[in-house]
Parts: C-alpha cells; sequence; structure tokens
C-alpha cells in the first residue's frame, strides 16, 4: 500500500511538473487528453496480476527487451502466428516468455475506455516499468507515443543475444544498438528477478568452468537432474528487485555463462563490483538503461499503427 501510494504521488508529480520532454517524437503527456486513465489502467493491472502471481515481473521486463531488441520497441513480440507467417513469440528464444495476458487485460480495459489510442507497445514499455517498482526495484518514467509495428517474423529472432557469449560479445551487439558497457551490466541487473531453464545452462555443468564455484557447480546440477526445464532462480531473492545478482557474481555463483562472464572481464567486473557494494547506483543506472531501452528504434505515425486486439493487425 505504500509504495502504491508512493507511485500515485510520483505519478502526480510528473503531470504537475510537465516533464513532457520529447524522445524522437515520444512525450510523457502524450496521453494526457485523449486517454488520462491509461498508466493508471497499466499500472493496477500490472499490480494485481504481481499480487496474484509475484513471478510474472521478470516476464514483463523480459518482454519488453525481447520486444525492443528485435525492430524496435514495437509490440511485435505480441502477435501471433499465421497460416503464411511464424511470428517472434513462436522462436525458441522467446516460447518461455510470460505475461502476455496482462497486456491482453490491460488493452482490453484501455480500449473500453478509449477506443484505439493507447499501443500495444506503449502497454509493454509502462508495464515492464511497473513490474520493477512492483518487485521493490526503482521507479522511472518513460515517454509514449509508440506506434505498433506490422512486421513479425521468427527470423529476426536470430538477433537476439544469446546466454552463451562472453562480455566482449555482449559488449559488441549490445554497442550495436547504443548501449555501453555500463548499460549492458546494468541491464543484466534485471536477472534479479526471476530463473533460467538447465537448457540455458547445463553446458557449463560438461565442462571444467573455472570461473564457477565448486558448490555452485553441485547446485546447478541438482537443478539439471530434473531434466531441460527444471528451473534455477538467478539469485536468493528470485522476486525481490534488488543487487542480489551482483552479489551472487562475486561469489562466482552466476547461472548464465553471460552473467558470470561480466565478472572475469576488465571491462565489466569494477561496474560488476560497484553494483554490489552500492545498490543505489545500480538502481541509478538501471533506470537510465530501461529509459535508453524503452525508447530504441520506436515506430512512429504512419510507421506503425494503434492495434485494436494486440495479437493480430488491424
Amino acid at each position: 500500500m505504500v509504495r502504491a501510494n508512493l507511485l500515485s504521488v510520483i505519478m502526480l508529480m510528473h503531470v504537475i511538473i510537465g516533464l513532457p520532454y520529447n524522445v524522437k517524437g515520444l512525450s510523457m503527456g502524450y496521453y494526457l487528453m485523449s486517454c488520462p486513465a491509461a498508466e493508471q489502467i497499466v499500472t493496477n493491472t500490472v499490480n494485481n496480476a504481481l499480487q496474484a502471481d509475484p513471478t510474472l515481473a521478470a516476464g514483463l521486463i523480459r518482454m519488453l527487451f525481447h520486444d525492443c531488441f528485435i525492430e524496435g520497441c514495437d509490440a511485435s513480440i505480441l502477435l501471433d502466428s499465421t497460416k503464411d507467417n511464424t511470428a517472434e513469440k513462436d522462436s525458441p528464444a522467446n516460447l518461455s516468455l510470460r505475461g502476455y495476458e496482462i497486456i491482453d487485460d490491460a488493452k482490453k480495459k484501455i480500449e473500453a475506455r478509449c477506443p484505439g489510442v493507447v499501443s500495444c507497445a506503449d502497454i509493454i514499455a509502462m508495464a515492464a516499468r511497473d513490474a520493477v517498482f512492483s518487485a521493490n526495484g526503482p521507479y522511472y518514467q518513460i515517454p509514449k507515443g509508440r506506434f505498433d509495428g506490422k512486421r513479425s517474423k521468427i527470423e529476426d529472432t536470430r538477433n537476439l543475444p544469446s546466454p552463451f557469449l562472453n562480455a566482449s560479445q555482449l559488449i559488441q551487439t549490445f554497442g550495436q544498438r547504443g548501449f555501453t558497457p555500463q548499460d549492458v551490466v546494468a541491464l543484466s541487473g534485471a536477472h534479479t528477478l526471476g530463473v533460467a531453464r538447465c537448457s540455458s545452462f547445463k553446458a557449463r555443468l560438461t565442462t571444467p568452468d573455472s570461473s564457477m564455484d565448486s558448490s555452485f557447480v553441485t547446485t546447478l546440477t541438482k537443478t539439471c537432474s530434473a531434466g531441460d526445464n527444471a528451473e534455477q532462480p538467478f539469485d536468493a531473492t528470485r522476486n525481490n528487485f534488488d543487487n542480489a545478482y551482483f552479489n551472487a557474481l562475486q561469489r562466482k555463483s552466476g547461472v548464465l555463462f553471460s552473467d558470470q562472464t561480466l565478472s572475469n572481464t576488465p571491462a565489466t567486473r569494477n561496474i560488476v563490483n560497484g553494483y554490489a557494494f552500492n545498490q543505489a547506483k545500480f538502481f541509478f543506472d538501471f533506470q537510465m538503461a530501461m529509459q535508453k531501452m524503452s525508447n530504441l528504434d520506436v515506430k512512429l505515425g504512419s510507421q506503425g499503427e494503434v492495434r485494436k486486439n494486440c495479437r493480430i493487425l488491424n
């Protein structure tokens, strides 16, 4: 209740002091006249869903990343496959995504109030922001005005970063989209929420890996004994947004290879150590990186549409 009240105050202050700054044609007050209830509808929908199932917070944040990194933040991840096209969501890399029903629910409620006004892309961005805050993470504002894209193809998902990349490869991959090494480490901190499946890390158990703590190898081996779909939390507080993920990396207990490599590489090691020591610094840098991610290659006006149903084109 306290955090819900705090969120209301923060949102009100953003409206009172304006904050109408534009980012690539987006603005804070985009729906102020056309659908003023949009923000609150999304927030209430997300909060209610996460009260029932806190594990969905990780899913909503991951959904934003998987949407924005492919074709930009245009809700292409939400489109269903058709007989003539296999969409992004049916890619092996996206089959474990969760939270679609939350976006659908928010969209349905918004359409009942403001038909044809609020894009699915904006709903994803707002839902990810609210998921972070609901999990006790920082609150950050994002401008609105994204339009929904009309392309969603499985072949495009080959550009999603793999959990098997090392830090240098991650820096290069993210750098091509305008992200700094600091952004890479901060965004990786989203792994403070959620789990990884054995199939994503079992290869680390078949060959000697000096970057892993021996007792943690035992833990992961036990997890994988239940099969490829067995789940391993990224840190000890899987539903709480904090800096425990970075503490785990310091202990050589990163679940994914791409996690642990951040602590073993000179370009990122000091950033990891800084976040492990100073949670406030991690929160601030994460906010900045998420704002950048949320604005990645957005569609504007004639570049897209405002879908009536997030799963199908108009």
